[in-house]
């Protein structure tokens, strides 16, 4: 009887032990949870506020020309140009009047969540409605800010660009030095010493894949001397995808604070904040396919000033390419995987990188 009882004392001590136990990890799983939701309802409505101040609409520019009514980004494929200026004091020309640095243009399709990107060479020499005439497309920007550049690149793909934003060299950095830096596969011909964002040569690159700083990584996207603007554009797209593939990882949470405090009053953009949301479900299963187009063409001098002369069979598959993806006709082949279509887009001048 008494071995009962002492039996029953020890089996009530374990199970008011275990109480106590389950108690404290409800206590802290609910604190938890309470702290993660917090700390999303801070970071959205952060977010909600920077994307606020960057909100810039294109006067007298409500939808493209070659759309019939605006997007909706949460049901319609869409497009976005991403414009990156070098704005900085140094070069005293203002975030209007400088000329373009980098180009890229994204064709996200909301079907098959993938997307298409294209980096446009800063010298290709074509036609700028903003002027009359066939200049080098870095010089859009300067003759009419971004809707200059909109514009020239709606006629050069005779696609609607739904989207864009625009961020200067000091968004940039900051925001690949706010991700704790980003890996690249450093793809340049040797080891070589390049300017930083105050144009001194500070910045050693080296090829090879390695973490990169937001210094860094701005030089490699803007150094084109040692091999060619083509080259120049496709470390630019690796560059993006990395930033994305960074910024979509569970390690990143916690850096998000800083990455919007980053963007600040240095990127400009015509997506409202629901618009920004909508995107949300391209990378709900992870980074979503990104397959990247070249632009190829020849160097030209024959003027004496250098032009890049873009190849129009390569002009013209990467227009088929991107309206097919936009559902602006229909979708006849699938660069997506390597099959006999692919090999002969590729031999016709468009490169594909996925």
């Amino acid at each position: 009887m008494k071995r009962s009882k002492t039996h029953n004392v020890k089996k009530k001590k374990k199970s008011t032990k275990f109480s106590l136990i389950l108690k404290v990890l409800l206590l802290l799983s609910a604190s938890l949870l309470i702290c993660v939701t917090a700390y999303g309802v801070y970071i959205t409505k952060k977010a909600e506020f920077a994307v606020k101040d960057s909100y810039e609409v294109i006067e007298d520019r409500p939808v493209s020309e070659k759309r019939e009514a605006k997007v909706e980004p949460i049901q319609d494929n869409v497009s976005i140009l991403f414009v990156g200026v070098d704005d900085s004091e140094k070069r005293g020309q203002g975030a209007e009047n400088s000329r373009s640095d980098a180009l890229l243009l994204a064709t996200l399709n909301n079907d098959d969540k993938t997307v298409k990107l294209v980096s446009i060479p800063r010298d290709s020499y074509v036609y700028i409605p903003e002027i009359g005439y066939n200049d080098k497309i870095t010089h859009a920007h300067a003759f009419g800010g971004t809707r200059a550049t909109i514009e020239t690149v709606e006629e050069l793909f005779d696609i609607p660009v739904d989207y864009y934003v625009r961020m200067n060299f000091d968004a940039f950095i900051d925001v690949v030095d706010a991700l704790g830096g980003i890996e690249v596969d450093v793809d340049i011909p040797y080891a070589f010493t390049e300017k930083d964002e105050n144009d001194r040569y500070t910045v050693k690159l080296e090829p090879g894949l390695q973490q990169l700083n937001g210094s860094q990584a701005l030089s490699l996207a803007r150094t084109r001397k040692h091999d060619s603007d083509v080259m120049r554009g496709k470390r630019q797209q690796d560059i993006l995808k990395a930033i994305a593939k960074k910024a979509a990882s569970v390690s990143s949470i916690t850096k998000y604070d800083d990455i919007i405090e980053a963007i600040g009053d240095n990127m400009k953009t015509d997506m409202t904040f629901d618009e920004m949301k909508s995107f949300i479900s391209y990378v709900s299963k992870g980074i979503p396919q990104i397959d990247t187009l070249t632009l190829q063409g020849y160097d030209d001098m024959s003027t004496g000033v250098y032009y890049y002369q873009l190849d129009q069979e390569s002009l013209s598959e990467t227009q088929h390419i991107l309206k097919s993806h936009l559902g602006l006709i229909p979708d006849t082949s699938d660069i997506s995987s390597t099959t006999p279509e692919n090999e002969n887009a590729a031999e016709a001048g468009v490169s594909l990188n996925n």
